[in-house]
């Protein structure tokens, strides 16, 4: 049988991965799609985004013993770190299926390396039945023409002129570079929010950091054709020595530690401007990477999903509560040495 086809889509924290998807899946064009979802953190917030695209078969809500989701769920934390505990038998259960499936998306934690996982396709129980089409990296253009994602551009260049011991990189610079140096297709997102001048300035900068043959695409609340997302047959397996990263020589890579996710289950409502100030002013006091969740409203029948980069929120209504589940406020904070206790008295007060 042929190899199916996999698309890797990598991306910091907020950029927009999973509205791309689920874009995706809401216009497959008839394509037969399976999608695996790695998050950081327990709680299964994008997953969930997925499974109500409303064009997922019931099996993804429940998965039966005997049968393998279309849509799998990781929540084990950096898919690379632990890929030989759950991403191996999943990918077997998947290829079992390989005649029922067009393509496989695979959306990476926006805190995972994609070279690791992309060299898990070498592996024999993997290499004969599948290949790495391509790597889409997800770039937050708003966040880049501010400087959040990787710090102020200008000034960090200036300063590593004048003073060579901030050769250095944080964690999060180098996991940046490294989405960008293993990608075959870019996408700058939230360019409808930058003025004209924000926007070539974020596109120049990615475009000294990428081969000329990389192409930036602008994208918009994840809507691009799957035309230019599917494809590529580039065999990404075998041409990892022209991705270079910032780890290929070492062993192992380590994450930065201090890093980690905190959620919350409350059968609390909040009224969405208050809620969005109080994480505002947590965003302010603490280093908080990611906001994402459910938020039940006061005397709405509908769901409220909520998302933050920064100090940015944005918020909209996706589908009514189902009369079988509780009607609370689920939510999943990542940033760095959070702590639980003090973060939930900032919310509830």
């Amino acid at each position: 049988m042929h190899k199916i086809p996999v698309t890797v889509i990598t991306g910091f924290l907020g950029a927009g991965k999973t509205t791309l998807i689920r874009n995706l899946l809401q216009n497959n064009e008839g394509r037969r799609i399976a999608v695996l979802v790695n998050e950081f953190g327990e709680m299964g917030i994008d997953g969930e985004l997925l499974r109500d695209c409303q064009v997922c078969p019931e099996e993804a809500e429940t998965p039966a013993a005997s049968s393998t989701p279309t849509i799998l769920e990781l929540t084990n934390g950096c898919l690379c770190c632990t890929v030989q505990e759950e991403f191996l038998p999943t990918m077997q259960e998947l290829l079992k299926r390989r005649d029922q499936l067009d393509c496989i998306l695979i959306e990476t934690s926006g805190l995972a390396l994609p070279k690791p996982l992309v060299q898990a396709f070498r592996w024999p129980e993997i290499r004969t039945a599948a290949t790495v089409d391509g790597v889409i990296t997800v770039v937050d253009g708003e966040a880049l023409a501010r400087g959040e994602v990787v710090g102020d551009l200008a000034a960090l260049q200036q300063q590593r002129q004048v003073d060579p011991s901030l050769e250095h990189e944080t964690p999060i610079e180098e996991l940046f570079e490294d989405q960008l140096a293993c990608a075959d297709l870019v996408l700058l997102t939230k360019t409808d929010r930058l003025s004209d001048s924000a926007k070539t300035q974020a596109e120049q900068w990615l475009r000294q950091e990428l081969p000329d043959s990389i192409k930036i695409i602008p994208c918009q609340q994840g809507r691009i054709s799957s035309d230019l997302l599917l494809g590529f047959n580039a065999a990404v397996e075998d041409d990892l020595a022209n991705r270079p990263s910032h780890h290929d020589t070492e062993e192992d890579h380590d994450h930065d530690d201090d890093i980690n996710s905190v959620q919350f289950i409350l059968d609390q409502s909040f009224e969405p401007s208050t809620l969005i100030d109080r994480l505002q002013a947590l965003v302010r006091q603490q280093e908080i990477y990611r906001v994402k969740g459910f938020v039940s409203v006061p005397n709405k029948a509908m769901r409220l999903v909520l998302q933050g980069v920064g100090d940015r929120f944005d918020s909209f209504y996706d589908r009514p509560w189902h009369p079988t589940e509780s009607r609370q406020t689920r939510l999943v904070l990542i940033g760095k040495s959070l702590d639980a206790a003090q973060v939930e008295a900032s919310l509830v007060a």
